[in-house]
């Protein structure tokens, strides 16, 4: 653990309640992908499946118990409580791509050929896209509310931060794992466009616009 790592968690947990407070506040879901939350889902039901079986510390049980159910709750709030607000129509990105892509990449890239490597390392390729269809019905869409870019910029800086985290993990410990470190840096490149329009226009107060 270090300040880099906590920061970065702290900026993870705080895109959720963002994302939370947007749904409950609203009574709405208008905005946000269904299946980017459905991945988000399935990354953490495939990544922590040593939940039970492999104790690091309290707070690392405690963030992985947060960030199973939390997603399943968001994937709950979607699919049923505020079903009428959302709009599948827009939210029309071929998921099965992505799936497949991360499943053929952890069969043949990974540590060890075990059924719990091979799902923790689909989780970390599923995470690196799993924003894309929010991001391409951003794109589709033309604009986003205020508190959805907030959430957006949460969850980057949260990925951004961990490059930083592994950077000085690597000076100070000579950490390496490179499926990590290309997965993460895939992630993070995905959000420079919108890094890019958030500090642009969104911090000056100009409506948040991507170009279609």
């Amino acid at each position: 653990m270090n300040l880099f790592r906590l920061v970065a968690d702290l900026m993870h947990l705080t895109s959720i309640f963002i994302l939370l407070l947007k749904m409950q506040k609203t009574r709405s879901v208008a905005g946000i992908s269904f299946k980017t939350q459905a991945l988000y889902a399935a990354v953490f039901l495939t990544r922590y499946t040593d939940l039970f079986t492999n104790y690091v510390s309290i707070y690392n049980t405690s963030m992985k118990i947060f960030f199973i159910s939390s997603s399943l709750y968001i994937v709950y709030l979607m699919k049923y409580k505020f079903k009428a607000t959302n709009d599948p129509h827009q939210d029309n990105f071929r998921v099965e791509y992505i799936l497949a892509g991360a499943g053929v990449l952890s069969l043949i890239t990974n540590y060890a050929f075990t059924v719990q490597e091979i799902l923790w390392t689909f989780s970390v390729y599923l995470e690196a896209v799993a924003i894309l269809p929010q991001l391409f019905m951003l794109t589709k869409t033309g604009e986003a509310k205020m508190i959805t870019t907030h959430y957006l910029f949460a969850l980057g800086a949260y990925r951004g931060l961990y490059l930083i985290n592994w950077i000085y993990r690597y000076r100070a410990e000579y950490y390496v794992d490179w499926i990590v470190w290309i997965a993460g840096a895939v992630q993070t490149g995905l959000y420079c466009d919108f890094f890019f329009i958030y500090f642009t226009k969104v911090l000056k107060g100009v409506k948040f616009e991507l170009p279609q």
